[in-house]
């Protein structure tokens, strides 16, 4: 922890918290964009591509600072390496996959980057769930599908046991409109199967989308209640994101599609 003494005395850097996109990096915004090329420290999340890292001065320092499932809940919500420079007067560009704001811990750094007076600016950027669903040809809303969507994680602070999680997720999901998963993928057969249990249909339509917008994109369609099989037989690398509703059965692709970006595979459910 930053002694509070020495964080109050200290000259202050600025600490830009941008949203790196989906993976793209043609789908970084222009400010994001602008940031980063001219960045002296940028300290970035394990999500974050090298294609989008490459954007960054060769001479700036690159700091890896991605935290996986599992890191101490007493763990400060910036990392110190972060603050560190900060404290010391040094401007940092800290990168997020997606947008900082939706499950990006955003909310918790800018708090604690706040509360140490250290000036800071958070740049959005296109989240997971909009990047994904979009370059797959999913509409989250639609007139004849869903007037709403929910984002959910599947896996809380403090929690334990995937158990625990899934009975959690099923509680905060409402039982009608959009529901996107993010890190569901190892839970997915217990969700989906808690899904049904709390009223949907077992012939909901569900897809995985993983690695959302990079050349090797991926889609498994399905349903709930062969979602599942159908993700393990394709055998599906992170990140994915889990989709589930009457709008993945809405998708359509593009004919333009192979210029625009890499085809598609796609794994369909029995």
């Amino acid at each position: 922890m930053i002694d509070g003494t020495i964080a109050r005395d200290a000259p202050r850097g600025r600490v830009w918290l941008v949203g790196a996109g989906p993976g793209d990096p043609e789908l970084l915004t222009l400010r994001a964009h602008r940031i980063l090329t001219s960045a002296r420290i940028v300290a970035y999340d394990e999500l974050v591509g090298p294609e989008i890292l490459a954007l960054a001065p060769a001479g700036a320092e690159r700091i890896a600072v991605g935290r996986r499932r599992g890191t101490c809940p007493n763990a400060p919500s910036i990392h110190p390496a972060v603050l560190e420079r900060a404290l010391a007067g040094l401007d940092v560009v800290r990168l997020k996959g997606g947008d900082p704001m939706i499950f990006g811990r955003g909310g918790e750094e800018a708090a604690e980057l706040a509360a140490l007076r250290v000036p800071f600016e958070i740049v959005p950027g296109i989240s997971a769930a909009l990047g994904a669903a979009s370059r797959a040809g999913i509409p989250l809303t639609h007139r004849d599908a869903s007037s709403s969507v929910t984002f959910a994680t599947a896996h809380l602070r403090g929690q334990e046991g995937a158990g625990a999680t899934v009975e959690s997720l099923a509680r905060r999901v409402p039982p009608e409109g959009t529901v996107v998963l993010y890190m569901g993928i190892s839970t997915l057969r217990e969700t989906a199967r808690r899904l049904v249990e709390d009223g949907r249909s077992p012939r909901t339509p569900a897809c995985v989308v993983s690695r959302a917008t990079l050349p090797d994109e991926r889609v498994v369609v399905a349903d709930l209640a062969t979602i599942a099989d159908a993700v393990a037989r394709a055998e599906l690398p992170t990140p994915a994101l889990v989709i589930v509703g009457g709008v993945v059965a809405r998708r359509v692709a593009s004919p333009a599609e192979a210029v625009l970006g890499a085809p598609l595979r796609e794994a369909r459910g029995a």
